[in-house]
């Protein structure tokens, strides 16, 4: 990923919400699916500007674009971002920079894109693409010492979390979009004091702050998508709320993971940040002298140089009780990306090593993003001490772990002395009574 001139911080907009607090300047223009609140328009593309959205099924029509660019919005127009994804980095960019230059001051563009605004508050949004699978990785060494250290005290780190980016394979059909509300999960769990297991709803349930990775072109079956080659297939980044129900968690994990625990509900934020947006937000990578150091495979000084991504990230919980009295919601953490102790295109080539296949579309979760500190934890589990303190609310309300009515509030945005900053919307779910 290059600097361009999409990345000018002085760049501004003909739309004039873009230029004042917002997560979604000219130099972030993020995608997703969307249609009018209430209608029965089909959805379709749109890109994020300021307070509005961009309809690029409107934009298409208009054809104002060159080849490639025009190839390319026609693609964004459809009903998901599938096809778009697809045709790889040459077009995103393209597209990306033509609705740079379109929609900057003074764009000769302004008229005839004018009417092809609609304000975000008038509108609903679909998942942005069809997602075929979906992995989830584990990828922060601080959510994982503090896990492990309370299944298992004596040997809280197991002894492959270094030498290998741990995933799982997750469940795609039930993630929803920002705004997804679900009923408490059910199934078994197991008192320590308890000879038998018994079901019911769940008691513990959690959230996990991380990010979601979609991937835009993907590989053939069999081939490999090299490390310093990741950037051709990632196409972007949004929020991703990993619910976990830790008490079935706890029950079922042994020997192969997490099911149901995991499996009943997943929610992203609607926008998809572009990995060429988050371009000025890299940082080096690097892993402790003290351990091991990766294999070749998973090991270039490109990766060193660029390899991780500063995506500050938070998360609040509104009660019912906030709700009714009108107050804010009450922040409990935030962490950064930068943390991951494996980097994205590390995930993208230990995924394929063995041959697996990638989709346009496809989507990788990053793990719970926890940093160093305690306050930086990524969920519940972590913060409560594993149920063993609670969260002081501040309006006479305490947590151990999410009740019905809840609803997690997820934020992320990035900023850098030298450009603009930029962010990812929200990402919001709600817990229901069990059914």
């Amino acid at each position: 990923m290059q600097l361009n001139e999409t990345h000018d911080k002085n760049l501004t907009s003909w739309v004039s919400s873009a230029n004042a607090n917002t997560d979604f300047p000219i130099q972030n223009l993020p995608f997703a699916t969307f249609r009018r609140k209430g209608s029965n328009e089909v959805f379709r593309g749109g890109v994020a500007i300021g307070d509005q959205v961009l309809d690029l099924a409107t934009v298409a029509r208009l054809e104002l674009f060159d080849e490639q660019a025009q190839q390319a919005v026609e693609a964004a127009a459809g009903k998901n971002l599938n096809a778009f994804m697809a045709m790889g980095q040459a077009h995103w960019s393209a597209l990306r920079l033509a609705l740079s230059r379109a929609l900057r001051t003074d764009s000769e563009l302004q008229n005839q894109l004018q009417d092809a605004l609609i304000a975000q508050s008038d509108v609903e949004y679909d998942l942005p693409c069809h997602i075929g699978d979906y992995t989830d990785f584990y990828t922060s060494i601080y959510h994982a010492t503090a896990v492990g250290s309370l299944f298992r005290p004596d040997n809280p780190l197991l002894p492959n979390y270094k030498w290998v980016p741990i995933g799982y394979h997750g469940r795609a059909s039930s993630i929803g979009v920002s705004g997804q509300s679900f009923p408490r999960p059910k199934g078994q769990t197991k008192a320590p004091d308890a000879d038998t297991p018994s079901f019911g709803p769940c008691k513990r349930l959690d959230y996990e702050l991380e990010l979601g990775i979609y991937l835009g072109k993907g590989n053939e079956l069999g081939d490999t998508i090299a490390l310093d080659d990741a950037d051709d297939h990632v196409f972007g980044f949004c929020l991703f709320n990993d619910w976990s129900a830790r008490d079935l968690q706890a029950w079922e994990y042994q020997p192969l993971g997490p099911f149901l625990a995991k499996n009943f509900a997943s929610t992203v934020s609607p926008w998809i940040v572009t990995n060429e947006a988050l371009a000025p937000y890299r940082l080096a990578w690097t892993r402790d002298e003290n351990d091991p150091q990766p294999l070749d495979y998973l090991e270039s000084s490109k990766n060193r140089e660029l390899g991780a991504l500063d995506i500050q990230m938070d998360v609040a919980v509104e009660t019912e009780k906030m709700r009714s009295e009108g107050k804010a919601p009450y922040r409990l953490s935030q962490s950064s990306f930068k943390h991951s102790y494996w980097t994205v295109a590390q995930m993208v080539a230990h995924h394929t090593v063995n041959g697996c296949n990638f989709q346009p579309g496809d989507m990788l979760g990053s793990g719970t993003q926890s940093g160093p500190e305690h306050e930086e934890a990524g969920s519940l589990l972590e913060l409560s001490r594993g149920g063993k303190e609670a969260i002081d609310l501040g309006n006479g309300e305490q947590r151990k772990f999410l009740e019905d009515g809840d609803t997690v509030i997820m934020r992320g945005w990035c900023e850098k002395e030298g450009y603009a900053r930029i962010g990812f919307g929200e990402c919001r779910g709600t817990v229901l009574p069990a059914k």
